[in-house]
């Protein structure tokens, strides 16, 4: 699939990874519909032009990513939805016994797999569904899905156990997602980032920072969104990846 002349939904795209892979589309001669909770979405599309629509949603609300959805196969015209780049999420740390005895909230556990998991399955069904009514192309193709896992789902620290689970899981729907909707001629990846110059990363102590980006083997220091939107980008144009996890971490492995 070319980028060009075709239009993609980015989740999470007032920002870090989301904003960055927006950007590169553009670039690329690709229509986007930002898609995200923050207001900021609006003016990001307004400065990317004429090439992008901003739509405010919820990834677990199925009205509002119908909505994005929507948004998208209308800017698409006779193209409809050509594929769907989503890295909305949220990142939480708590240990499942804290330091005076109290086990961990059960709320916010399920707050964290309801966005980056249970959002991931949503905007997918949603999308996969518009993209099975595309006219194929000359290989059949008629979609793509690439969704934002983490190395948290193999490397999981202390106190990352609902991130963890929640990014594990996005790792775990991409191959039966791909097998179901390679007759349809969609194709389903997931990238899983290392350690990234992105708003979450704002949410870790400067000190700890530090020492991720020291602990990559090289380069050594955070990975920069762009990075990713290549990643996305070479999805995207290469029909052979399918099915697969890619991690982009520059051989970090957490301990």
């Amino acid at each position: 699939m070319q980028v060009k002349d075709r239009t993609f939904l980015i989740t999470g795209a007032a920002s870090g990874l989301g904003a960055a892979t927006a950007e590169r589309l553009v670039a690329g001669g690709g229509r986007v519909v930002l898609c995200d909770l923050s207001e900021a979405v609006e003016a990001h599309a307004e400065k990317l032009g004429e090439a992008a629509r901003a739509v405010r949603g919820d990834v677990t609300s199925a009205a509002d990513m119908q909505a994005a959805v929507d948004a998208a196969v209308a800017l698409g015209g006779e193209g409809g939805l050509a594929g769907v780049v989503h890295c909305a999420g949220v990142v939480s740390v708590a240990k499942l016994v804290d330091r005076e005895g109290n086990p961990a909230d059960l709320d916010a556990y399920a707050r964290t797999v309801q966005i980056n998991l249970v959002g991931t399955f949503n905007v997918m069904r949603l999308a996969a569904a518009a993209m099975a009514k595309n006219v194929p192309s000359d290989d059949g193709e008629r979609g793509i899905i690439v969704n934002t896992a983490s190395i948290a789902a193999f490397d999981g620290q202390v106190g990352q156990c609902a991130y963890s689970a929640s990014k594990a899981g996005v790792v775990g729907m991409s191959l039966p997602a791909a097998r179901e909707l390679s007759r349809h001629g969609i194709r389903v990846m997931a990238i899983a980032p290392g350690v990234f110059q992105t708003p979450m990363m704002s949410e870790i102590p400067d000190e700890a920072a530090k020492a991720l980006a020291a602990s990559v083997p090289f380069p050594k220091r955070l990975g920069e969104p762009d990075e990713f939107a290549r990643l996305a980008e070479q999805i995207i144009t290469n029909t052979m990846l399918n099915g697969e996890v890619i991690r982009l971490d520059g051989g970090i492995r957490m301990q």
